[in-house]
């Protein structure tokens, strides 16, 4: 569906200051993939998601899109083309809705994202399908539509912005650790409003997390980065079998294994 290839990016190139921040990054996504991304700081999750989203062009590689049967090299492609077929949703809460708007004209927004010239009216048959949406998250928020949505707790808003990015059914969904600024509860209850959508659309889903459970109980896929790397990929039923434990030592041997690499 999505493939990156050779991909690599260095910040300040030909200076001091010099940083390779993905090196070599093979990565093919496949259609209903859910993958779960996890490293340590500055092992360049972000990154990757910078480059896959259209927030930065690699200095080095090609990214492939498959649609419809056929394949684009999307390279080029700024970050406003790639939302059309790309969503995003990040840590910070306050970032996937605009506060000072009521809840109604948010979801309008979000409606017309992937329908180029199309433009949609605000009625009462409209209004009638965002409270069925909003229905979906159990919040109340459909009986809020007048409401400016910076009104509303953290936990809505996140919930919100998912149910907003689902709604396109976009061929690939990021989530940049998206429960990790909400307190437990409603952390728990976007994490399984993510599991309920991504299963119930299909959605080909990658997901960045520092919870290493999280990381291994969603998904059929993990993804372990290094220092501009992946380091590990592993999916299926090895995957299903990984504990905690196996997790845990095999980062600290492919780590000590490719600084020692590094250090030749």
């Amino acid at each position: 569906m999505l493939e990156l290839k050779d991909i690599g990016i260095t910040f300040n190139a030909h200076t001091p200051d010099e940083n390779k921040a993905l090196s070599g990054i093979n990565l093919k996504i496949n259609r209903g993939d859910f993958i779960t991304v996890i490293g340590s700081n500055g092992a360049g999750k972000s990154t990757l998601y910078n480059i896959i989203a259209g927030t930065l062009k690699p200095t080095a590689g090609k990214i492939f899109l498959e649609q419809n049967g056929s394949v684009r090299d999307i390279t080029g492609d700024p970050e406003y083309k790639r939302a059309r077929y790309i969503g995003r949703i990040f840590q910070n809460p306050l970032l996937g809705t605009a506060g000072k708007m009521k809840l109604e004209d948010n979801m309008v927004i979000s409606s017309k994202k992937g329908n180029k010239g199309l433009k949609i009216s605000l009625n009462n048959r409209l209004r009638e399908q965002f409270r069925e949406q909003l229905k979906e998250l159990n919040m109340g928020l459909e009986n809020r539509l007048n409401d400016n949505v910076d009104q509303f707790s953290g936990g809505q808003r996140q919930a919100l912005t998912l149910l907003m990015a689902v709604m396109s059914k976009p061929d690939l969904l990021l989530l940049d650790e998206h429960t990790a600024a909400l307190d437990p509860a409603n952390a728990d209850l976007v994490m399984q409003l993510t599991l309920k959508f991504t299963r119930e659309m299909g959605l080909t889903t990658m997901m960045v997390t520092h919870n290493m459970q999280h990381a291994l109980d969603y998904g059929n896929r993990l993804i372990m980065m290094h220092k501009g790397q992946i380091i590990l990929d592993i999916n299926g039923e090895q995957k299903k079998n990984l504990t905690m434990e196996d997790l845990i030592a095999q980062f600290k041997k492919i780590q000590v294994s490719n600084d020692a690499l590094m250090l030749q």
